[in-house]
């Protein structure tokens, strides 16, 4: 190989590394829109928590609240409901999986993996029934004194468990807790 031809490959490969170089940094300006396009809004990330007053919410009532665009039942339970809720069969369970966001995916669906306190006392669930997406009512409706979905008849108990009707699963638990006494964080 003479010096001439040596030149001329250093010179081939150096255009075909730039010109490589260049098209993938041409690429990368391209594309990287389309992936920004993808992350979510600023008015989004501001929803993505919010912290939630709950002093007013008297033993045996609930409060619902807006989250991520869907209901949030916040109830207050008497020792009454725990307990009826503590009772049930886990064996009478349509859906037996707690599908709580705040502990591990394959949890039972006992009412001590529904609920955000220890007691029982908290018990934090979207409210957006699991057949249809209709929202529940609640305060002791249904066949077993949870949440009533009346647009095909899915019954909830106390824990927030799909117990009759159409519904598949229990009502989802949102990451929530308790930054203090009366301060609730969804999110």
């Amino acid at each position: 190989m003479s010096h001439a031809e040596d030149h001329q490959a250093t010179r081939r490969d150096f255009l075909f590394y730039a010109t490589a170089g260049a098209g993938a940094v041409t690429a990368g300006a391209a594309i990287w829109p389309l992936v920004d396009q993808m992350n979510p809004t600023a008015d989004v990330q501001a929803l993505s928590s919010i912290r939630v007053d709950v002093s007013g919410v008297e033993e045996g009532t609930q409060m619902t609240v807006k989250y991520l665009g869907k209901p949030v039942f916040i109830r207050r339970r008497t020792a009454e409901e725990i307990e009826a809720a503590r009772q049930v069969d886990l064996d009478d369970l349509i859906d037996p999986i707690a599908r709580n966001a705040n502990i591990e995916d394959d949890a039972p669906a006992t009412d001590e993996n529904r609920t955000l306190d220890e007691a029982g006392e908290w018990l934090v669930q979207i409210g957006v029934c699991t057949h249809l997406g209709c929202v529940p009512i609640g305060d002791g409706a249904g066949d077993y004194d949870g949440w009533f979905c009346p647009c095909h008849g899915s019954h909830y108990d106390g824990s927030g468990r799909t117990r009759k009707g159409p519904a598949p699963e229990n009502l989802p638990i949102p990451v929530a807790e308790f930054v203090d006494d009366t301060t609730l964080r969804l999110g």
